[in-house]
């Protein structure tokens, strides 16, 4: 949610940071705006809506200059529009600033200003927290604008990542995060700063990533980091392994569809050079250091919010089947709030797709001062909850761009995978037998995916027949539970059609009431110990009249003449299933969402990273 966009170099600054918006959309924002120094002159301009609607407002005006920021948000503080938006100036009319973040306090501090006599023009606590910077500033003899920061950001609370500007400091940005992410990309007389690396991959791959609680200050050809001390930090300078291409759709209609073509692909690299199937092995260096612990815990809790908390929900049947762990599946945004109780040694799995995900950070950080060990699954390289774990696994899944998460959900479940096996069968509490098996059925899973892509014609035909639905029940037992729950979420996200997930056995305890021939069932009914039960549910469900749409697995002789509607996966294990099963309710969203008229790329209120509480 929100982004942020900075540069200072040789080059104008306009086009570069116009782009780094068009960039960033996919985080999710109702707004946009960009600020230009040029020589001394300061200009602002933003406007409610997309980038586009920004760029056209800019058109004609003085877009000059080689320092630029710029900013799409997604609101907090007042509703979306002009005055709201980003960037904010402070009351001299020489400052201004962007941010990404929440200052909880901010209505004391607003208090204390408007007693003083400065005037707001927005509802949000941004325009604040630089007024409050430039109150500091103005009102001690000899302060330099970094000391007034480094003051003042000692006094706030709450979460940021901000970039300011100075009409009279042509030559330099101030930068600074706590809990919100930035990036600063190194060229040659330039830097480039940002949310994320997407908007900097194209003019280099050196990067820094800021820690918390440090102030950058950054001209064209120099950075230097402190932190809330004033103590110099050494920069650490990251090689970003990332693809132009990546970003780009290359034909595709859509990111979203990109991404779920592009898991066969993404699943082959997270499985890669840890999956060895010469020996039948599993190779996991990143958390070999706390394997022992692992295997001793009580247990194990997983912390995540949204789709990653569906995978989580599948990896507590994985890990409980396979190395017999007590395995707890918490609300990251719920666990901090009710007290929980975390001891010394507990195992804390974090997943989170962008490793920037507020919520979770917070709940690892109350349960790292608690003696627990965070292991964290995360997509981002070099994020906050990477960082901060005590060791974990990249999903190695690629820059997903799509705000519905894909190919980073199944990248997380096959890592999650990955670790459950290798744990049961070291701690011998899965067979070698079945630990080969379930070897070969995980390194067929690209192979299978791509068959089911082959029939995406037919499921787009199934999609665009329930496009009109209005209310729609996902139903799964087992390890397919989960995936109705994701399946339902995906439906909602990207159609806006009110979907549930349900275990299938549990629909006569209240959801059956809801049906009727408008009512829609979407089924996971592949071959596993449930099958039966599942057919059961489904022949209550055509009692009553419902539609019912099955996901079955090759070979299925009994789901066709019960449903109105089927949809084929390749048969595998019950253990990973829930890989296959998801792809085509990935489908079936995308497709509705679409037949609906929707931008499926970026879903209305929602936001890629959730980086506020």
């Amino acid at each position: 949610m929100c982004g942020i966009v900075g540069y200072i170099g040789y080059r104008d600054a306009y086009p570069i940071v116009l782009k780094g918006l068009k960039r960033l959309e996919y985080r999710g924002y109702d707004s946009a705006g960009i600020a230009l120094i040029d020589d001394t002159k300061l200009n602002v301009y933003k406007k409610q809506g997309k980038v586009a609607a920004l760029e056209e407002f800019c058109y004609g005006k003085d877009v000059k200059g080689h320092i630029g920021i710029g900013h799409t948000r997604w609101a907090t503080h007042g509703e979306p529009n002009d005055r709201n938006a980003h960037p904010h100036l402070s009351n001299s009319g020489k400052l201004a600033i962007i941010h990404n973040g929440i200052i909880e306090n901010y209505a004391k501090l607003k208090q204390d200003l408007v007693s003083k006599g400065y005037v707001f023009h927005s509802d949000t606590d941004t325009e604040v927290l630089i007024n409050f910077i430039e109150d500091i500033y103005t009102n001690n003899a000899g302060s330099t604008l970094e000391e007034a920061l480094r003051i003042a950001l000692k006094r706030v609370v709450g979460a940021y990542c901000i970039l300011i500007v100075h009409e009279d400091e042509p030559e330099v940005i101030y930068a600074a995060r706590k809990g919100s992410p930035l990036v600063i990309g190194i060229g040659k007389g330039e830097h480039f700063l940002a949310s994320d690396a997407t908007p900097i991959i194209e003019y280099t791959r050196e990067v820094v990533y800021v820690n918390d609680y440090e102030i950058a200050i950054v001209k064209p050809d120099e950075l230097i980091l402190k932190n809330l001390g004033n103590e110099r930090q050494t920069p650490y300078i990251t090689k970003l392994d990332m693809q132009l291409g990546a970003i780009e759709k290359e034909g595709y209609a859509h990111f979203m569809l990109k991404e779920i073509f592009e898991q066969p692909a993404t699943i082959f690299d997270c499985l890669r050079g840890r999956l060895d199937m010469k020996d039948v092995s599993i190779t996991l260096s990143g958390i070999a250091a706390y394997e022992q612990q692992i295997l001793a815990a009580n247990r194990i809790i997983i912390l995540a919010c949204g789709t990653s908390w569906h995978a989580g929900l599948v990896a507590e049947y994985i890990i409980e089947e396979t190395c017999r762990i007590p395995v707890e599946v918490e609300y990251a945004s719920e666990f901090r709030y009710r007290n929980p109780i975390v001891k010394n040694g507990d195992i804390i799995i974090a997943i989170s797709q962008s490793g920037e995900t507020a919520d979770t950070i917070v709940a690892i950080d109350q349960a790292k001062k608690n003696g627990a060990i965070i292991l964290g699954v995360v997509n981002a390289v070099g994020s906050s909850i990477a960082r901060i774990s005590d060791a974990g696994v990249y999903t190695h899944s690629g820059p997903e761009i799509g705000v519905a998460s894909t190919k980073a959900f199944t990248g997380q479940l096959a890592v999650l995978v990955l670790a459950a096996l290798k744990l049961g069968v070291d701690n011998k509490t899965i067979t070698q037998e079945r630990f080969s098996y379930l070897c070969y059925e995980l390194a067929a899973v690209p192979d299978k995916i791509k068959k089911i892509l082959e029939d995406a014609p037919a499921i787009k035909k199934i999609a665009e027949k329930y496009a009109n639905c209005q209310d729609v029940l996902f139903l799964g037992r087992g390890y397919n539970f989960p995936i109705a729950l994701e399946g339902a979420l995906k439906l909602k996200e990207i159609s806006y059609i009110h979907a549930e997930g349900y275990p299938a056995a549990e629909m006569k305890h209240g959801p059956i009431a809801l049906v009727d021939e408008k009512l829609l069932s979407v089924f996971i009914a592949t071959k596993d110990p449930y099958y039966e039960k599942v057919i059961s549910n489904m022949q209550e469900i055509k009692a009553r009249k419902g539609m019912v749409l099955a996901i079955v697995s090759e070979g299925d002789k009994y789901s066709s003449n019960i449903a109105d509607d089927v949809i084929i996966v390749p048969e595998t294990d019950e253990l990973i299933a829930p890989l296959l099963n998801v792809v085509p309710l990935q489908l079936l969203a995308y497709y509705i969402g679409v037949e609906k008229g929707y931008d499926v790329d970026k879903p209305r209120n929602l936001a890629k990273s959730v980086t506020v509480e």
